[in-house]
């Protein structure tokens, strides 16, 4: 049986009121892109929450997914009048056929390497590297599973900084890629923490699937003890507030390393931690950066 894929152009203001529309009038899914990915107008949009005054693409195309029977063109232009569009905009219509959509999904997921290394490989492949540290995980529900330019920042100065017997704090651990990788590397006692339950699951799930002991909790306030290394790949502003706390947890003599910071940024981190540490860029990756430090 094959499926119909609606893709309909028009702009921010009526994106996202159309890609509700077409749901409540039974579309089985939709999806707003940018117009222009894949050519010299495409607009990256990243950033912090409130960093984005107005999200969205000024061109943009919502896709929704159809039943084969559906007509097209009446429920656009039923939805079209309800997302306050005056007229039918451009759209296309195509068959999809019906796949084997887990085989499918797999196959989008290839080992990855993501240092000298280290490689991530999804569980339903094994690594190209017969001497590669390989860190198995699967596509989730949690971030961090590499490809994310501030993870591979990270997972390139753990490889550079830690020693057999380290102890290792992941601070917001997400999927727990960073905690694993401190254990594939040699790590001794390794914590793992974040605010997001699910994400704690996963990376208890995680890290037993590559056989590293790791303990992750939800809370920091039940956190205690110093670390010889503390890793942090959140956001700028969160990392700004958390500059005590994250210090306070690092041993004299310890490193700290934190992401998830954009290159314009980086002054202002480097500012916040000054009273604790010195933060130089160790690495950069596509507008992010990756920060890092010893304590006196």
């Amino acid at each position: 049986m094959a499926w119909l894929s609606l893709s309909i152009r028009t702009d921010c203001l009526h994106a996202e009121r159309l890609a509700d529309a077409l749901l409540e009038a039974g579309a089985l899914a939709a999806s707003i892109e940018d117009a222009d990915a894949g050519t010299a107008d495409e607009q990256p949009q990243f950033g912090e929450p409130g960093s984005i005054s107005r999200p969205g693409w000024q061109r943009s195309l919502v896709v929704a997914l159809l039943q084969p029977e559906a007509d097209a063109r009446e429920l656009l232009l039923r939805c079209g009048t309800q997302a306050g569009l005056t007229e039918l905009p451009q759209f296309s219509l195509e068959e999809v056929p019906e796949q084997d959509w887990v085989r499918l999904t797999q196959s989008q997921f290839e080992p990855i390497r993501v240092a000298q290394r280290l490689w991530i490989v999804p569980s339903w492949h094994t690594a190209p590297d017969p001497g590669a540290i390989v860190l198995v995980l699967d596509p989730g529900m949690a971030f961090g599973t590499g490809s994310h330019p501030t993870t591979r920042l990270c997972l390139e100065w753990l490889e550079r900084s830690v020693g057999p017997g380290v102890s290792v704090l992941d601070y917001g651990c997400g999927s727990g890629v960073l905690a694993i990788a401190a254990g594939r590397l040699g790590a001794g006692e390794i914590v793992g923490v974040d605010i997001d339950p699910q994400a704690v699951v996963v990376a208890r799930t995680n890290a037993e699937a590559n056989g590293v002991a790791a303990r992750f909790q939800e809370s920091a306030d039940r956190l205690s003890g110093q670390f010889d290394i503390v890793v942090a790949n959140i956001l700028a502003n969160p990392l700004r507030v958390l500059a005590p706390a994250l210090c306070g947890h690092l041993r004299a003599g310890g490193m700290l390393a934190l992401s998830g910071i954009l290159v314009e940024q980086a002054e202002e981190l480097i500012a916040a931690y000054k009273p604790h540490l010195t933060l130089t860029v160790v690495g950069t990756r596509d507008g992010w950066v990756c920060l890092a430090g010893s304590r006196n």
